[in-house]
């Protein structure tokens, strides 16, 4: 009996601790099993916390580009403009990829558009009396801006160097793009005469880059208006296509003047040598202007006149709005098609090769020209070239300033080499010994000629001061500000060598230079360029 009751404790002893083992068993498995499904749901809420960091990064910039895409200039758009640029810089390339808003997107401050620091913003004070103010619709694309509204702010500087050329951009969007990416600060329309008002400009010509007397243009004048008063005279002078006129079949010389001139680019830039030869292989070009639904939109149709009546069969104007209704883009490609052709050269009947030029018209999105045209059955070029980059285009803006100025009855301020009438020095024709005073230690007459100088008369009334400075290292003078010198190469002084012997016997081979001289006693404005390429501003008077 006792050794059932031992056999039967054992076998319920050996029945417990199996039970127990197994009990042990399945708990650590279920553990391990609610282990790894807690830690697959910390990492998918890990990874979804982190998605929701990078879109609400994204997000914030979105918002902040969004708030500075805007036509207002308010007293907090620099600092958005700021803002928007540090907040962007935060965000790693996949953030980056994320931003989209009603205007944002990755390419607001991602797409490369050139090198920004090639452009002068032509913002500089110390404008003088005689101001010509170039005003542009403006463009964020950075090459553009310098080639095509450079080049014609350069035309139209070298053109006139008695008068300070400026710019002033009416597009506060552009602006603000251009300032938040780049840091280049760009005046508009309001801050451009402002400027002209604080430096004292008494005569002012606005000269716009338009195409035509459009609701730019119309702004421009109403905005000019309202500072009037401020100047002794303001003209505004005529856009690039001239007098609009009422009819379709009205054209002028501006009209014609840049039909050849462009279309010549246009075929000059393609692998034909002729309009006629392009034609014979089945091809037309296209130039798409913007299009507008103001009464000058008849502009558009008096183009393509112009181009009918210079025989430019294969040459056609279209726009990317579709006003007039016939330059719509399904329009123009029903006309190639009519007519035969089965190539299409796309190039912009804009200022800018820009945002219209490279997403409307060349972009690959289904909605552009170059798509659609394919999507036609027609195989395209794309020429991205702005108008302002044709020497042509130019020169017919140059005329325009020239028939501004002289309308408003403003004589043209003394060039360098005309501003030697010595009205100022009432002094027979001959040399004389003067003292030459500067307003710098570092600007000086040789220390071997004791600050003194020569000043020659002419029988014709000029007068120059012929100078030895210390030496070569002062390689230009200009008779004038340094602002000024930078945009009128032509009126540079060149220096000359001479010789200087000092007190104690040595001598030295330095730069000396004719300084022309309108008064004995006055200071005048003389800048010097030294060997670094810095124009700097001094004040100096000839003392006889």
């Amino acid at each position: 009996m006792k050794k059932n009751l031992v056999t039967m404790l054992a076998i319920m002893a050996t029945t417990a601790m199996t039970v127990c083992g197994c009990s042990n068993t399945q708990t650590s498995t279920s553990d391990n099993a609610v282990t790894a499904q807690t830690s697959a749901e910390a990492e998918t809420q890990e990874a979804d916390s982190q998605e929701v960091s990078d879109q609400e990064a994204a997000d914030n910039v979105a918002a902040l580009i969004d708030a500075i895409y805007v036509q207002t200039r308010t007293d907090e758009t620099d600092a958005q403009c700021a803002a928007a640029k540090e907040a962007w810089d935060a965000l790693t390339d996949a953030q980056k990829e994320l931003v989209e808003g009603e205007y944002a997107d990755p390419d607001y401050f991602g797409r490369d558009t050139g090198d920004a620091s090639a452009d002068d913003p032509l913002n500089q004070d110390e404008i003088g009396e005689n101001e010509i103010l170039v005003v542009s619709f403006g463009t964020s694309f950075n090459d553009s801006r310098v080639n095509d509204i450079g080049g014609i702010e350069k035309a139209i500087a070298a053109a006139n160097p008695d008068w300070s050329v400026r710019r002033a951009f009416t597009a506060q969007i552009i602006i603000n793009h251009i300032q938040a990416r780049d840091g280049e600060a760009i005046d508009n329309v309001d801050q451009a005469l402002n400027r002209a008002v604080d430096n004292g400009v008494k005569n002012l010509v606005i000269q716009p880059t338009h195409l035509m007397h459009g609701a730019e243009y119309d702004e421009l004048v109403e905005t000019v208006n309202e500072y009037a008063d401020s100047f002794e005279s303001v003209t505004i002078a005529e856009p690039l296509l001239g007098e609009v006129g009422a009819e379709a079949t009205e054209v002028n010389d501006d009209k014609e003047t840049v039909a050849k001139e462009i279309t010549n680019a246009a075929v000059e830039a393609s692998d034909y040598d002729s309009l006629e030869a392009a034609a014979e292989d089945g091809v037309a070009f296209v130039f798409m202007g913007h299009g507008t639904s103001h009464s000058a939109k008849v502009t558009y149709s008096q183009m393509q006149t112009q181009m009918d009546e210079l025989g430019y069969d294969n040459v056609f104007i279209g726009t990317v709005e579709g006003e007039p209704e016939e330059t719509s883009c399904e329009n123009i490609i029903a006309a190639l098609q009519e007519a035969g052709y089965t190539k299409a050269v796309l190039r912009p009947l804009m200022v800018v090769a820009g945002d219209h030029a490279n997403n409307d018209m060349a972009g690959e999105d289904e909605d552009s020209w170059k798509s659609m045209f394919e999507a036609a059955g027609l195989e395209v070029t794309c020429q991205i070239a702005g108008l302002g980059e044709i020497e042509g285009v130019q020169a017919l803006y140059v005329q325009h300033t020239a028939d501004a100025i002289a309308n408003a009855g403003v004589e043209a301020a003394a060039t360098a080499e005309d501003s030697t009438k010595a009205e100022g020095i009432d002094l027979e024709a001959g040399t004389y010994e003067v003292t030459f005073n500067t307003d710098s230690s570092m600007f000086k007459i040789n220390e071997s000629l004791d600050d003194k100088a020569t000043l020659t008369v002419e029988d014709d009334g000029t007068a120059y001061v012929s100078i030895a400075l210390v030496s070569k290292k002062i390689v230009n003078l200009y008779v004038g500000t340094a602002a000024d010198a930078e945009n009128d190469t032509e009126n540079w002084l060149e220096p000359y060598e001479v010789e200087v012997t000092y007190s104690d016997g040595t001598t030295e081979t330095v730069y000396g230079f004719d300084v022309p001289v309108t008064a004995i006693g006055e200071e005048f404005d003389l800048a010097i360029l030294g060997e670094k390429g810095t124009w700097y501003d001094h004040k100096v008077s000839v003392e006889k």
